[in-house]
């Protein structure tokens, strides 16, 4: 059976629409793909009609995992003759086929103590990992992907999402005075933010903040009785100190609930790989079950989430080849 040629399987993969929630159409095109390749294949529900996907030899060696889902809207794929551009291309469809195309290789040339997970949910709270994990996983070494501008990541954030609730009293807009304002108590708080003191890490630097959702109000006609805002916090350590700093900074003034937290991570120094630190936030914290973890990936993070998204083509070949070279570098060891 011949080789896969990546820039294929990632165009292919990137043309099927797969939002998080709707990640069916996709899993079940992996899952057949591998099947048809001689991998025994273990599809995982998460929820109806979403699934991770687990491919495996003999185990006991290296997983190559990433994520399926992508943020929305679909983006369709196109190449340009330099990159590969559509939703999914780097974060992280163009990943898996790297991972899928470099695991194909290892398995002709005699290595079958490979895995490959694929999963869902990593853009919306990651419940696709957190089933994962119960899989009766037997690698030793895990290599996450997500776009590292081809580096093998040292550390990267976590991530505390913080929602905050401010009540005020609904009344006709044209009487005003008979009411209160949720929303205004809501807007100075946040006008606040830069008061918001956080810790910091000399290896992974400053935790940061984003004010990313506020939502108050039913119409201009009627005073606000409630408003949210949903906050992003990346940090550098655990959650502890951070939610310290948060009801300090807000004294009082919200309501304070914290939907989800994802550690921050160290992971090992890989000799003659480039090496390199990232804000964002991955799957890896969850699937403490797959083994001593690494973060590899081709593409950047910062064309990830926009209308633009893109790999290099080039970058994109090379990944198979850092992939196959990190894998047995492990396995050797």
């Amino acid at each position: 059976m011949s080789m896969p040629d990546v820039l294929s399987l990632a165009t292919a993969l990137v043309a099927i629409p797969s939002v998080t929630r709707d990640e069916g159409a996709v899993g079940a095109h992996v899952a057949a793909w591998l099947r048809g390749r001689g991998w025994t294949v273990t599809v995982q529900e998460v929820t109806p009609g979403r699934s991770n996907v687990w491919a495996r030899r003999s185990g006991g060696g290296v997983t190559f995992s990433t994520h399926l889902d992508t943020v929305p809207p679909f983006i369709a794929p196109r190449h340009d003759g330099t990159r590969l551009y559509g939703r999914g291309t780097c974060d992280a469809k163009g990943i898996a086929a790297a991972m899928i195309t470099a695991a194909e290789r290892l398995v002709a040339e005699g290595e079958d103590r490979i895995d490959l997970l694929f999963v869902v949910g990593e853009e919306r709270g990651s419940d696709g990992a957190l089933h994962a994990n119960a899989l009766p996983a037997t690698s030793r070494f895990l290599i996450n992907g997500e776009p590292t501008e081809s580096h093998v990541a040292i550390g990267c954030k976590g991530a505390l999402r913080v929602t905050l609730r401010t009540h005020g009293r609904e009344a006709h807009s044209a009487y005003a005075e008979l009411g209160a304002s949720a929303i205004l108590p809501m807007a100075a708080l946040l006008a606040d933010i830069g008061a918001l003191a956080l810790p910091s890490d000399p290896v992974l630097g400053a935790s940061t903040v984003n004010v990313g959702v506020i939502q108050g109000g039913t119409g201009a006609n009627i005073v606000p009785g409630e408003c949210t805002a949903e906050l992003m916090i990346r940090v550098v350590g655990e959650a502890e100190p951070v939610k310290v700093a948060v009801e300090r900074w807000v004294a009082g003034r919200a309501e304070i609930t914290y939907p989800s937290f994802t550690p921050a991570q160290r992971f090992p120094e890989m000799p003659g790989f480039p090496a390199k630190v990232f804000a964002y936030t991955t799957d890896a914290s969850l699937l403490t079950n797959w083994g001593t973890p690494l973060l590899y990936g081709p593409g950047s993070i910062t064309v990830a989430h926009t209308p633009d998204e893109f790999i290099d083509v080039a970058e994109l070949e090379a990944a198979v080849d850092t992939y196959v070279r990190l894998a047995r570098t492990l396995l050797a060891a």
